[in-house]
């Protein structure tokens, strides 16, 4: 197991294909309907589809509510902790 995993928890629940809710979001990196790549305190988290819409982000909860036509989701292997001006202010 991975030691990032025993200081953060984060839920991704996906309901048939068509709503997805995140936890332990720090920053959507960019998106349109058809890819959303946001960045998690897991990692970098890449989800494809169509039709998808940002429906809810609330960075105070670290929450996201991503709804449309999901095909696939995916984390990056590079693990960065934090957003980036957080990062980038160390």
């Amino acid at each position: 197991m991975d030691d990032r995993k025993n200081d953060v928890l984060q839920n991704v629940i996906l309901e048939n294909r068509g709503k997805l809710n995140i936890s332990g979001v720090n920053d959507v990196l960019n998106f349109d309907e058809s890819t959303v790549n946001v960045n998690t305190q897991l990692g970098l988290l890449s989800i494809k589809g169509s039709d998808l819409r940002l429906n809810r982000l609330n960075l105070d909860n670290t929450e996201l509510l991503v709804e449309g036509n999901i095909s696939s989701l995916a984390y990056s292997d590079n693990y960065q902790k934090g957003s980036f001006l957080q990062r980038l202010f160390k």
